[in-house]
């Protein structure tokens, strides 16, 4: 399986997390793999990662997301696709040191298939600012 498909299963999870407000991470982990027949440890041990490292610093994460937003916006008004892979791509750009290059790419990629019209605009949008802003 190669990383974008593991990235797509781990956004999926990340949405479907958000979306049930999952408490338990290891259980909603283990029924998502089991339900989508993941096999490859490599995605398993991937998408764990991405859960639990998001999960881990999700309150820094919203908070670059909150600051690169307009100024009459709040989080809770961004979709939650949106969200979901915003949190994705900010996680691998400045916790897993994936290059910001490659992870805009792949959430921009996801905003178009997963989201509405407008996400993938901007979605690049708050990923540049916030690239912007830590370099």
């Amino acid at each position: 399986m190669d990383r974008s498909s593991m990235r797509e299963f781990a956004f999926k999870l990340v949405y479907s997390i958000e979306i049930q407000k999952a408490t338990d991470l290891k259980e909603a982990l283990e029924l998502y793999v089991e339900a989508n027949e993941i096999t490859s440890q490599n995605a398993v041990n991937y998408i764990e990662d991405i859960i639990f490292g998001i999960d881990k610093n999700k309150k820094s994460i919203d908070e670059k997301i909150e600051k690169n937003l307009k100024q009459d916006w709040k989080l809770e008004r961004i979709s939650k696709v949106d969200l979901s892979i915003l949190r994705l791509a900010i996680y691998e750009i400045l916790y897993k040191e994936i290059p910001f290059k490659v992870a805009i790419n792949e959430a921009v990629e996801l905003a178009k298939k997963y989201g509405e019209e407008s996400s993938k605009k901007f979605v690049n949008g708050i990923l540049a600012s916030i690239v912007k802003e830590s370099e």
